[in-house]
């Protein structure tokens, strides 16, 4: 199986996507990279989520720091951007070059994240912002769909199934208001 690190943001969104990697014959490593996510306690509680998931399924579990000022430096401007909007991509591309760099750290050729098994979330913007960072990088970003075919409905099922914490919000402070 060849190596690939998924960018996740909580337990139940990485759920279906380590399962639907597997069946692609990719060994996903988990990377919890998500600065944006508000607040502190939420992130703690998201975390711990996902380690204790990866823990129980027996997938590698690395963890990034909580960079909390630089997410604030990188949008600063567009706090009163609409979902999907600038605001997004610039979040998206924080968490997504520091898992290629992640990836080059750990000599693994290529990542993907679990951000596109959102309804919430715009798939194709996901994408185009993953291709800036392999261009930049020279890692390369396996553009997943994992919302297709079920994937949100699926990953929810796993989430009940195993008692996980489900967040009610994106995990930015701005993302609460929607």
């Amino acid at each position: 199986m060849k190596k690939i690190l998924l960018h996740a943001c909580c337990a139940p969104c990485a759920s279906y996507p380590i399962q639907k990697l597997s069946s692609s014959g990719f060994l996903a490593e988990v990377f919890f990279y998500n600065p944006n996510i508000y607040p502190q306690k939420e992130y703690e509680i998201r975390k711990n989520e996902l380690k204790n998931y990866c823990n129980s399924a027996n997938i590698t579990y690395i963890e990034g720091e909580y960079e909390k000022e630089k997410y604030y430096e990188i949008i600063k401007g567009l706090e009163s951007e609409p979902e999907k909007g600038l605001r997004c991509e610039k979040c998206f591309y924080l968490r997504l070059l520091k898992t290629a760099q992640k990836a080059k750290e750990l000599n693994i050729d290529c990542f993907t994240t679990t951000l596109s098994i959102s309804p919430h979330k715009n798939s194709k913007q996901i994408f185009k912002i993953g291709k800036i960072v392999e261009k930049e990088t020279g890692i390369e970003f396996l553009e997943f769909d994992f919302k297709k075919q079920d994937g949100f409905k699926i990953s929810r099922q796993i989430a009940k199934e195993n008692n996980m914490y489900f967040q009610q919000y994106c995990g930015c402070e701005f993302s609460i208001r929607n």
